[in-house]
């Protein structure tokens, strides 16, 4: 553990000399224990520059399995800990904002009703971000896309459901309320987007398109569900889309209002993403197995490498994007 934890902290520190401060051990230790490391590996891991030690190709491969050997071993700890104090066992989850009300909300319901002392940690971010804590062991699943990847294979991944939009407003937003509304209609408006190369930006941009409307330059960029709501509901002039779950959820205590705009991109998809070559606790696959049995696929068989399963109801495939 103390070489792992070595090549983290040169990683960070680019110093051996504070590299071994950090670990409270000595310099000569410290360069006798990369050695060591390199020995075992038969090949240089760092290279030093005017910047510092740097990790080679080999070094960066090494540190991070370094980065998941040392969390996972924490996170062991710390679930033998609570084992032990009868509080059950450690579930870290991440979730996409359009699968926490109707899909992980039901499932840990169930999985307390079941494990009442179990501990569960809950990640709200993108599909992006929660991937790299999935690769370094902070989490133990997430419900989102595996395709926003780049190297999306390396991936377990399994369909729970569709993700249909709602374009909306604040409660209090000076459009009038229609029977019917396009898109063009919203052009004078404000938007509050989701950062590029988001899935949902590309889509709301293609909606742009295809109504003959230019992306207004003026827009306020944010991953946060909490500050879309926020600015939508303080603003009488923001426009935004939201997962159609998250807009019912405050549309019910009239935050928001749903706009009658029909999409014309098809629903995105989301799903249970785990690492492969990841071995998951009885905790976690309780918790697949609740969330399985509350959707559409529950009859689905996985074949546990290549992210494709089959149900009664069709086919899905690994992806992020809907089916070309």
């Amino acid at each position: 553990m103390k070489q792992l934890q070595l090549l983290i902290a040169l990683d960070e520190h680019k110093s051996l000399h504070k590299a071994a401060a950090v670990l409270a051990v000595t310099q000569s230790a410290a360069s006798k224990a990369l050695h060591e490391l390199e020995a075992l590996f038969d090949t240089p891991l760092f290279e030093r520059s005017a910047s510092g030690m740097l990790p080679n190709q080999y070094g960066h491969r090494v540190i991070q399995y370094a980065r998941l050997l040392t969390t996972d071993l924490t996170l062991l700890c710390e679930d033998i800990a609570e084992i032990q104090s009868g509080r059950g066992g450690r579930l870290a989850i991440g979730a996409i904002m359009g699968a926490i009300p109707a899909v992980v909300v039901p499932a840990l319901d169930a999985l307390h009703a079941d494990q009442p002392h179990v501990s569960v940690e809950i990640v709200e971010d993108t599909s992006a971000r929660m991937l790299l804590q999935l690769d370094e062991g902070v989490l133990d699943l997430v419900i989102g896309r595996s395709a926003v990847s780049e190297q999306p294979s390396k991936y377990r991944y399994w369909k729970l459901a569709d993700e249909p939009l709602s374009v909306v407003v604040g409660y209090r937003h000076a459009t009038k309320s229609r029977s019917h509304m396009e898109m063009r209609d919203l052009a004078h408006c404000r938007w509050v987007t989701y950062p590029s190369q988001m899935p949902l930006r590309e889509l709301l941009e293609r909606e742009m398109d295809l109504a003959g409307v230019a992306m207004p330059a003026n827009t306020i960029s944010t991953a946060s569900t909490f500050v879309t709501v926020a600015l939508l509901n303080q603003s009488k002039d923001l426009v935004s889309v939201l997962p159609t779950d998250i807009a019912n959820f405050f549309a019910q205590h009239k935050m928001l209002r749903i706009l009658p705009v029909t999409l014309r991109s098809p629903s995105q998809t989301y799903g249970i993403v785990t690492r492969k070559t990841g071995v998951l606790s009885p905790m976690a696959e309780r918790f697949i197995a609740l969330l399985t049995s509350r959707t559409r696929v529950s009859n689905a068989s996985y074949d546990g490498g290549t992210g494709v399963c089959s149900a009664r109801s069709g086919h899905c495939r690994e992806a992020e994007e809907p089916p070309p």
